[in-house]
């Protein structure tokens, strides 16, 4: 199989998966708008690579959480919960998603847009609560999760919107979003290796563990400076990058 991708194309994709993964800019997004700039055709390697990374993203917060989603029990039912909406969607709408959600620049274009309206207005009217996080808020935050199978809605956004809605903490509602995205991507990943996995080559392989590696390490990086930052700052700034970044692309690069 051919992959249309070199070493460098790689790592680039890899270090912005790492970096937006869970920031509310939507990673696929940036993903698809960067596999256009730098010419790489929207093939079934590209697309399950674009997948595959996210999985090297999720592990580095996994890791960074390893002992909360181990000994934390408390966590385990809102976070099965929480994650069976998508697991329903993502599975029911596999083909659409794979077969044309992930090559549709345009879709991707408006969502980056009307989703940085979103969070510019959920800022502007948003009163900070701290509610418990029960089984039932969990499932509303699945449900808001569920949305991010559209490319440039961002799952980072949809659950940490969904969490401060249900009437969690900014922080609560961020370091949930933190550990839903772990069964969220693991399953996702999976599904698409076991699609896929017989159709690799051995350059493909090698270049899905470069991937892998680039996406963990700058994500790492990335989740701390996050957690630092929305500490004292809001949403604001990222719905404001959104609507700046589809603007730009839309009048410059083109959509399809």
């Amino acid at each position: 199989m051919i992959t249309s991708m070199n070493i460098l194309q790689t790592i680039v994709l890899s270090f912005i998966e790492g970096i937006t993964e869970f920031l509310p800019v939507s990673s696929t997004g940036h993903l698809i708008l960067a596999s256009k700039l730098l010419g790489i055709p929207a093939t079934d390697f590209t697309k399950s690579f674009e997948i595959f990374i996210q999985l090297g993203a999720i592990m580095a917060v996994a890791f960074m959480y390893w002992r909360t989603i181990l000994t934390n029990r408390k966590l385990w039912m809102p976070l099965g919960i929480a994650f069976l909406p998508t697991a329903v969607v993502g599975f029911t709408l596999y083909p659409m998603i794979k077969g044309y959600l992930l090559e549709n620049t345009m879709i991707t274009t408006i969502s980056l847009f009307a989703g940085g309206l979103i969070l510019i207005g959920f800022e502007r009217f948003h009163l900070e609560q701290s509610k418990q996080l029960t089984w039932q808020r969990a499932l509303v935050i699945g449900v808001f999760q569920s949305v991010s199978v559209i490319p440039g809605v961002s799952r980072a956004a949809a659950t940490i919107v969904g969490g401060m809605v249900m009437g969690l903490s900014r922080k609560e509602a961020v370091e949930f979003s933190f550990l839903l995205a772990v069964p969220t991507m693991a399953a996702a990943t999976g599904l698409d290796l076991v699609k896929n996995a017989g159709s690799f080559s051995q350059s493909n392989i090698s270049m899905l563990l470069i991937g892998f590696v680039v996406s963990w390490c700058t994500a790492y990086l990335s989740v701390k400076a996050f957690l630092s930052f929305v500490k004292t700052n809001s949403f604001t700034v990222f719905g404001v990058y959104r609507v700046v970044l589809a603007l730009i692309f839309f009048l410059t690069a083109g959509v399809s």
